[in-house]
C-alpha cells in the first residue's frame, strides 16, 4: 500500500485515451432500457413497510391548495405559501409521514453529501441548527417534520394516500382529486412535488425473478431481517449471512461500510466504480452558528450555487469537495490573467476546468492506493472519467472497508452482473452463493413527470398527452392548458443537481407568490399562455444542458447512461442554458415586479383560456 502523497502530473493524451476505453466498454444499446420497475414478486418494493396503513373514512371537502408530496418540494411549497397568508393548505402523502427521499431512504450509514447548511431548507425559518456539516439521513427526516410543525403542515395531511386522478373542472375552476381512499377533494390550486426518489428502479438482469433467497431494495431496508436500525445500531441477523449488494453509487458507498461491519461476508458487485473524495465530517460548532447574521443561508446558497457553475466569489462559506474544484478552477484563472496578461475568456476558463479535474481526478486515484491494501481491489476501486460523468461522493470509511477479510469486490470489467439464479449471482464467469441479495439500483431520475397517476387539463388533455415529445412549462413550473397547477423541481428550471433542494425552495417561493397574487386580484384562474411556453421552451432544444456527456464520460444517470437522449428526453432533463445562478436571479425578478410575465389570470366572469379566448386578465 501506497503511503505518499505526491501525485504526478497525468499524461494527458494517455489519460484521455483510457477514459474513452473504460466508456467504451461500459456502453450498453439499451442504455436506460436496462433498469426495470419493481412489478411482479418486487412489486412490494414500491409499498411502505415503515408505516402501517390505518383505514379511515373517505375526506370530500373543499381546500385553497392541495399539496401532493410531502418531501421537501411539498413542505418549501406549505411554508411558502403559510408566509404568503395561504394557510387553508392539505397535504397529500403516500408514505406514512412527511419526508419523501428521507421518510423512504433509511439505509444503514445514509446522509446527504451536500452541506447541511445549504442542503436542509428553511433553517433560519425554524431556528434549527445542523448537528454536523453532512447529517445522517434521520436527521434530515427529523428537519421534515420539523418544517412541517413549524408551518401547521400536519393538521390537515393525508398520509398513507395515493392520488390516483387529478382532473380539471371546467364549469367550477377547481381540481378534483381522487385517491385510493375513496378521497374526492377539491382544490383551487394544486402544487405537485412528487419526485423521484419514491419509485425505484431495478437492473434488467437475467434470471432475476429466480433468486430464492432474501431480496429487498435499500429504499425499503429490511431492519426486520438485518437487525439494528436507520440511526446505525449492528445489523446483527447478518452476522451468519452471505450479503450481496448491486450498485456501488452514492448509496452503496454509504451503506456499504455497514454491511461490512455486520456481515459474515458481503459481496460487492461492481460494473463502474464511484469518485470517492474525502468527507471530513465535523460537529457544527454553536457559536460560529450563532454568529450568522440575518439571511445568512440566502446568501451561502447564493454562493455556493455560484461555485458550483462555473461563477467567481471572493470566499467560498461551504468549503466542501463540490467546490474544492471550483476553487481550482478560479485560481489557475487568476495565476493565468496575472502572470501573462492573458485576458478572461471562455476558452481560459475551459482549459483551466479541464486541468483541474484532471488534478482532481488524479488525486482521487491516488487516494484509493493510499487506503486499500490490495492491489487488485485498488486499481478496480479507481475511477477512469471526469468528476462530473457519476454523482461525486465522499465518504471516509468506505475504501476502508475493502480491507475486511470478509468483504469482497467482485469486478466485473465493467459489464455488471451476467446473471442470477436461485441460489445467487453470476458475474465475471463465477457464481456467488448468496443468503441475501441488496439492490442499491436508483431510482427513475429523468422522469418529467415522476407522478403515477394521470392529470387531466383544460379540454380533457392529459399532461402525458402534453408532454409525449417532452417536457413544455413556463420556468418548470407552469404549464398550458393547465391552470392553477404548479409543478415543484428542477428540471427547464435551475436544474442544479448539486443542490436539489435549492431549486425546491426558489420554485416554492415563486408558487407562493403567485398563488397569493391571485387570491388578492380575486382571479379564479392562472394560466401559461401558450406562447410563453412556447418560447420557454424553445430555448432547451438546441442546449445541452441537464446531460453532462461527453466522450469522457462513462454510462451513468447523469448522461443517459451513455447514449444519445432523445428530443423529448433531452427536454425533460434540461435546466436553464444560461445555468442555475442566472435562472434564480431571473425568477426572482420575474416573481417581485408583480407582472408575472407569461401567465394570464382569468377574473370571474371571462372566457377561459382555451378555445381561443383573450380575455384573460393580465396583471398591471
Amino acid at each position: 500500500m501506497n503511503t505518499t502523497n505526491a501525485v504526478e502530473p497525468p499524461d494527458r493524451t494517455a489519460l484521455r485515451a483510457r477514459y474513452r476505453a473504460e466508456r467504451d466498454k461500459r456502453l450498453r444499446s439499451d442504455g436506460s432500457d436496462q433498469y426495470i420497475e419493481p412489478t411482479g414478486r418486487f412489486a412490494h418494493f414500491r409499498e411502505d413497510t415503515f408505516t402501517e396503513r390505518v383505514e379511515r373514512d373517505p375526506v370530500t371537502d373543499e381546500v385553497t391548495v392541495a399539496i401532493i408530496g410531502g418531501g421537501f418540494a411539498g413542505l418549501t411549497t406549505g411554508a411558502r405559501l403559510a408566509e404568503a397568508g395561504v394557510t387553508d393548505v392539505r397535504l397529500i402523502e403516500g408514505g406514512g409521514d412527511v419526508g419523501g427521499a428521507w421518510y423512504w431512504n433509511r439505509y444503514p450509514g445514509a446522509m446527504c453529501d451536500t452541506a447541511a447548511m445549504v442542503y436542509l431548507p428553511l433553517l433560519e425559518e425554524t431556528g434549527h441548527m445542523p448537528t454536523q456539516k453532512y447529517t445522517m439521513g434521520h436527521e434530515n427526516f427529523a428537519h421534515a417534520q420539523r418544517i412541517a410543525t413549524h408551518y401547521g403542515l400536519f393538521q390537515r395531511a393525508l398520509f398513507s394516500t395515493e392520488v390516483t386522478s387529478l382532473e380539471w373542472d371546467e364549469a367550477t375552476s377547481r381540481w378534483l382529486i381522487g385517491t385510493d381512499r375513496g378521497d374526492a377533494i377539491r382544490a383551487r390550486f394544486v402544487a405537485m412535488g412528487t419526485g423521484p426518489m419514491h419509485r425505484p428502479k431495478l437492473p434488467g438482469i437475467p434470471g432475476l425473478d429466480t433468486f430464492e433467497g432474501h431480496c429487498f431494495h435499500t429504499s425499503r431496508w429490511d431492519y426486520p431481517y438485518t437487525g439494528g436500525s436507520p440511526s446505525g445500531e449492528p445489523m446483527d441477523r447478518l452476522a451468519d449471512k452471505r450479503v450481496g449488494i448491486i450498485g456501488t453509487g452514492a448509496t452503496a458507498v454509504q451503506a456499504i461500510p455497514h454491511l461490512a461491519r455486520d456481515s459474515g461476508e458481503l459481496f460487492v458487485f461492481q460494473r463502474t466504480p464511484s469518485s470517492i473524495d474525502v468527507r471530513n465530517n465535523r460537529p457544527t460548532d454553536p457559536a460560529e452558528f450563532d454568529a450568522l447574521e440575518a439571511g445568512w443561508q440566502r446568501r451561502w446558497l447564493d454562493n455556493f450555487a455560484t461555485l458550483q457553475t462555473g461563477g467567481f466569489t471572493d470566499e467560498d462559506l461551504v468549503m466542501d469537495g463540490w467546490t474544492d474544484i471550483a476553487k481550482r478552477i478560479r485560481d489557475r484563472v487568476v495565476l493565468e490573467m496575472t502572470s501573462t496578461g492573458e485576458a478572461f475568456t471562455p476558452e481560459l476558463v475551459a482549459r483551466a476546468y479541464e486541468d483541474s479535474d484532471d488534478e482532481k481526478m488524479t488525486e482521487i486515484r491516488a487516494r484509493v492506493d493510499t487506503i486499500v491494501a490490495d492491489e487488485s481491489a485498488a486499481e478496480a476501486l479507481k475511477p477512469w472519467y471526469r468528476q462530473l460523468c457519476k454523482r461525486p461522493c465522499f465518504h471516509d470509511e468506505y475504501l476502508q472497508a475493502y480491507n475486511r477479510p470478509n468483504t469482497h469486490l467482485v469486478g466485473t470489467g465493467g459489464q455488471g452482473v451476467e446473471a442470477i439464479d436461485a441460489a445467487g449471482m453470476w458475474a465475471a464467469g463465477e457464481h456467488y452463493p448468496l443468503d441475501c441479495l441488496i439492490f442499491a439500483s436508483g431510482f427513475d431520475v429523468h422522469l418529467a413527470h415522476s407522478a403515477t397517476y394521470e392529470t387531466t387539463g383544460r379540454d380533457g388533455l392529459s399532461l402525458s398527452e402534453h408532454w409525449v415529445d417532452g417536457m413544455c412549462s413556463l420556468h418548470g413550473t407552469h404549464v398550458a392548458g393547465f391552470p392553477n397547477l404548479f409543478i415543484v423541481g428542477l428540471n427547464q428550471g435551475a436544474n442544479l443537481i448539486s443542490n436539489v433542494t435549492h431549486n425546491l425552495t426558489e420554485a416554492a417561493t415563486s408558487i407562493a407568490a403567485v398563488v397569493a397574487h391571485a387570491l388578492t386580484i380575486g382571479a379564479l384562474e392562472v394560466e401559461a399562455t401558450a406562447e410563453a411556453e412556447q418560447a420557454w421552451v424553445a430555448q432547451f432544444e438546441s442546449s445541452t444542458r441537464g446531460f453532462l456527456g461527453n466522450p469522457d464520460c462513462t454510462p451513468g444517470y447523469y448522461n443517459n447512461e451513455g447514449a444519445e437522449p432523445t428530443p423529448a428526453q433531452r427536454l425533460n432533463a434540461s435546466g436553464y442554458p444560461d445555468g442555475p445562478v442566472a435562472f434564480f436571479a431571473l425568477i426572482d425578478r420575474w416573481r417581485t415586479s408583480g407582472s408575472f410575465d407569461g401567465l394570464a389570470f382569468r377574473a370571474p366572469g371571462s372566457a377561459p383560456l382555451g378555445g381561443g379566448a383573450t380575455t384573460a386578465h393580465e396583471p398591471g
